[in-house]
């Protein structure tokens, strides 16, 4: 999941802070916007809502 995410966001990432969690935590943020949270939808994010979600906040 990291590849798919991470290989069509490279021309977007200036930076990139990976923070371990406990308990199953996904959240993505970008420039600290919440863009998913797996507890709030209660499920695993598709690799391809978290490269349009970074997509946009990124323009």
């Amino acid at each position: 999941m990291v590849a798919a995410i991470l290989e069509p966001l490279s021309p977007y990432i200036k930076s990139l802070t990976l923070i371990p969690g406990d308990g199953g935590v996904f959240d993505v943020r970008v420039d600290g916007e919440e863009v998913f949270s797996k507890l709030l939808e209660m499920r695993f994010a598709e690799p391809e809502e978290i490269v349009k979600a970074v997509r946009e906040r990124a323009r």
